[in-house]
């Protein structure tokens, strides 16, 4: 995996609609950030390697919705816990979670699979995808995410996405608690 120095301006190149209105919104916010360009991250353990070149955990992000496809949620969380619909599902009364189609995905967060990241919640104008934060995440003093695209990562305090970024777009955050990963079994 390439990963470029650290950067802490935008990119000026031509880059895709959705990542140039990442930044501009960032821009707009007065958010700072500190970003890599890289090879796709396809991984979590691409990600990992990003991680250390930023000294930020990268968030692993999963777009889920509920059995009928009438509520949808943005998961973030660490790459150190594991997924399970059972312990999520209890914590937001929703039964039998699954993974949101690319195509429902690209149509409410305008981004593909495994470009998925809070900063693309901005493209969610009506609300229809719930955040949900594991705690660790929320405690943390950053979050690394990609700018609605996988070839590059952000590494922003939590306080600006919670304070500044996450208001500005009318999207609240549900907190919840995942399990650690089984050691033995990871």
């Amino acid at each position: 995996m390439t990963i470029s120095q650290i950067y802490t301006t935008s990119p000026t190149d031509q880059r895709e609609p959705v990542e140039r209105a990442a930044f501009d919104l960032l821009e707009k916010l007065h958010i700072p950030f500190e970003r890599v360009e890289h090879d796709p991250a396809d991984t979590m353990e691409d990600c990992r390697a990003i991680g250390e070149a930023l000294c930020v955990r990268v968030c692993k992000n999963l777009f889920l919705c509920n059995r009928q496809g009438t509520q949808f949620y943005l998961l973030c969380m660490p790459a150190s816990k594991v997924f399970k619909t059972k312990d999520l599902s209890a914590q937001i009364q929703s039964a039998r979670l699954s993974f949101g189609s690319a195509e429902k995905m690209e149509e409410l967060l305008g981004v593909t699979p495994g470009s998925a990241s809070i900063l693309a919640l901005m493209n969610d104008t009506d609300n229809q995808v719930q955040l949900l934060l594991d705690r660790d995440l929320y405690t943390k003093e950053f979050i690394g995410c990609h700018p609605c695209k996988n070839t590059g990562t952000l590494k922003i305090e939590t306080s600006d996405i919670l304070n500044i970024f996450l208001p500005h777009i009318h999207h609240k955050v549900k907190l919840v608690d995942l399990p650690e990963t089984d050691q033995q079994t990871a």
